[in-house]
């Protein structure tokens, strides 16, 4: 369990940094903010290809950094701090004012991107070099980490989910007319969002619920949103190219979290027993 654990953590990372690099790729393409799905720039506010020429330039240079594992932990903070500030905050007064399925979805998107950065931050080395104290602890938080991003991911992926059956007639129309039974597996496919987000907050479930919910997302990649972003009218390039990096991150996180999810749900039975 341990060795697969590490494996997937490994693994997690890698395809977390390459959703990184895909959206800072997308932001030099279409000129704005790509992960979260943050409202447009503010017609009246000037700078925006600055900013999104340099946010996907630290995207890139984030996910070279976490690949290569020096500054690692300062690279997946910078990372989840800029999407909490640039759109999850942006999309509140979104939700407070009309939360329709897209604003709750791109803010679901947020808030799991934000959490899951975290999460990665947690899953690497501790560096408390240079710093004391409270900051320190904040900076180097493993547990905590873990817990927000197993929150922030467990909550999107339910109401993903809820939404299945909501929206049922639609979420069917993008399974692929090659599987029979979308409507299935449109539903199949909500309880399984439910049940995996929900199990991440369990300890005794956590780790089998993260490892399946990340090979579930990353079927998904390659079965539904590459096959989709390849096809797509130059209109909607973006949003199914942006679809494929959000589930490949997504998936990513799920497999980080299966170390530390495996080894409290040991320490939670041993303690039961």
């Amino acid at each position: 369990m341990p060795m697969l654990s590490d494996r997937a953590v490994s693994v997690g990372r890698f395809f977390f940094a390459v959703g990184l690099v895909g959206f800072g790729i997308l932001q030099f393409i279409y000129g704005d903010f790509v992960p979260g799905r943050a409202p447009a720039w503010p017609s009246a506010l000037a700078g925006r290809l600055c900013w999104a020429y340099t946010s996907g330039a630290v995207l890139v240079a984030a996910a070279a950094t976490i690949l290569s594992g020096k500054k690692a932990r300062w690279a997946a903070l910078l990372v989840g701090t800029m999407v909490l500030v640039w759109a999850f905050f942006r999309h509140l007064p979104g939700l407070a004012a009309h939360p329709d399925a897209i604003v709750i979805t791109d803010t679901g998107k947020a808030l799991a991107l934000f959490g899951g950065a975290f999460a990665v931050a947690g899953s690497l080395p501790a560096k408390a070099a240079g710093f004391a104290g409270a900051f320190s602890r904040i900076i180097n938080s493993k547990d905590a980490f873990l817990c927000l991003g197993r929150f922030c991911l467990g909550i999107f992926m339910i109401v993903g989910g809820i939404e299945h059956f909501i929206y049922a007639d639609f979420v069917a129309t993008l399974v692929p007319a090659w599987i029979p039974g979308a409507h299935f597996w449109t539903y199949f496919a909500g309880v399984a969002l439910i049940a995996g987000g929900s199990g991440m907050m369990v300890p005794k479930t956590a780790y089998w619920a993260a490892l399946l919910s990340g090979l579930m997302i990353f079927l998904w990649v390659v079965l539904l949103h590459i096959p989709r972003a390849l096809a797509a009218s130059e209109d909607q390039s973006r949003n199914e190219w942006t679809a494929v990096f959000e589930a490949l991150a997504f998936s990513g996180i799920a497999f980080v979290l299966t170390r530390n999810q495996a080894e409290l749900g040991t320490k939670v039975g041993r303690n039961e027993d």
